[in-house]
């Protein structure tokens, strides 16, 4: 199949232009000012006036459930939540049941891919059996079936010397350790925010420092080690300071946030709407304030979705026993260009980098650029398009989101993988 954009601005590393694109056989292989489609047999054309066209979204962070609670999410519902989204690439975390902290979950995830047949499925494989935190996984052998990392999301491996082990296997077999950050003893059971809301809401708060006291020992490990680290949904002003100093030290250290953090604030938890409710919390509003800061220098990396759908019953209870998490692949691209770019924070190249180059670029995948020759996956956005968010019209089977209702700017029209519309068009 040979696909033809043409008129369109293209989002390229080194900023916007104007040009045609042809795709043939999966690929990019010709950008210029003009391209002719009527001389090219069985070409589709896409009329990209007035869009943008960037480098496929990445999303390293995203739970897709399957298998074990096909009724939160599967892969396929996942995936077309992606697509819409404009995500040509994901990266699923291990806390599925079966967990995937084996070369045969991490298969069977490959297999749900292939059928599928919507974004492309990246693997993240445990780094405990059982994301127990006691013995190490089978690094090599997942790693082997097509992981692309390791990870405890969801919960911090707190024995720090099984952490250590665990980022000198990760390096000998170059993938990353990608670190849920949170002191469990010292959560102790909060749910929100420790600070004033928590206090006028009657809600067990969980300090910054659970999160920046992991943040700072995983860096640590990573220094001594002389090893990559990549720190999960950075959320606090605090922690964006340890990882803005270790850099400065030269540590190989990564890391990430996601929407909600750069968006909101705590003061939203004060409508006891518990899909407000999410690990680590919204902060406040200092912390919402060093977020945009680390991403508009470099601290920050990757903007991320912690894509966390649950089944209304899941939501639908009172905050204390509520599950944790939002649903976000369908929103995250909208929020961002909103929040970042629209009011001129960010560039949208620097837009770009965050949600596709940089992704690719610390989990060595394929993507991230768009020059001839490489795979044609591409997102292609409406960025004058005003909407509103309304999550009964979701394709993930999560509709918990603390935005419905917002206004957004910024609509995914069309996604391309491997030369293919998965959505759109």
């Amino acid at each position: 199949m040979k696909l033809l954009i043409k008129n369109a601005t293209l989002v390229l590393k080194d900023g916007e232009k104007k040009s045609d694109l042809l795709i043939e056989d999966g690929k990019i292989s010709k950008i210029a000012k003009s391209i002719d489609g009527a001389s090219l047999k069985g070409c589709k054309i896409i009329d990209g006036t007035n869009k943008h066209v960037l480098s496929g979204l990445i999303d390293m962070h995203v739970h897709l459930r399957e298998p074990g609670f096909e009724g939160k999410e599967d892969i396929e519902s996942g995936s077309k939540a992606a697509v819409a989204g404009g995500f040509t690439q994901i990266c699923c975390m291990p806390n599925t049941n079966p967990v995937c902290d084996n070369a045969v979950v991490v298969t069977y995830i490959k297999h749900r891919e292939s059928e599928v047949n919507l974004c492309k499925i990246n693997p993240i494989g445990a780094i405990t059996k059982g994301e127990q935190g006691e013995a190490l996984s089978e690094i090599g052998k997942m790693k082997q079936a097509g992981a692309v990392a390791i990870s405890d999301d969801g919960r911090s491996v707190m024995n720090s010397n099984i952490m250590r082990l665990a980022m000198e296997y990760a390096g000998g077999f170059d993938i990353k350790c990608l670190c849920h950050c949170e002191d469990i003893n010292l959560v102790d059971g909060g749910v929100v925010n420790e600070g004033y809301n928590s206090t006028l809401c009657g809600l067990k708060g969980s300090l910054r420092a659970a999160e920046d006291i992991m943040i700072a020992r995983d860096i640590s490990l990573a220094e001594s080690l002389n090893v990559p680290v990549h720190i999960c949904h950075v959320s606090t002003y605090s922690g964006v300071e340890i990882i803005r100093s270790a850099k400065s030290r030269g540590v190989k250290v990564t890391a990430e946030t996601c929407p909600h953090y750069f968006t909101l604030t705590d003061d939203i938890i004060t409508s006891f709407d518990t899909n407000t409710k999410v690990n680590p919390p919204v902060r406040e509003e200092k912390d919402r304030l060093a977020i945009i800061e680390g991403l508009k220098d470099g601290t920050l990396d990757c903007i991320v979705t912690d894509h966390a759908p649950h089944a209304q019953k899941d939501k639908e209870v009172e905050y204390n026993l509520a599950a944790f998490g939002m649903s976000g692949l369908e929103t995250s691209f909208a929020l961002s260009y909103t929040h970042l770019v629209k009011n001129g924070r960010l560039t949208l190249t620097q837009l770009s980098r965050l949600m596709s180059a940089n992704p690719a670029q610390i989990l060595n995948l394929e993507g991230g650029e768009i020059k001839e020759g490489a795979a044609a996956d591409l997102t292609v956005a409406d960025l004058n398009e005003k909407w509103i968010i309304d999550s009964n019209k979701f394709l993930s089977k999560g509709k918990n989101t603390p935005f419905n209702g917002y206004e957004v700017y910024g609509k995914v029209v069309c996604t391309i993988v491997d030369g293919q519309i998965k959505y759109g068009g």
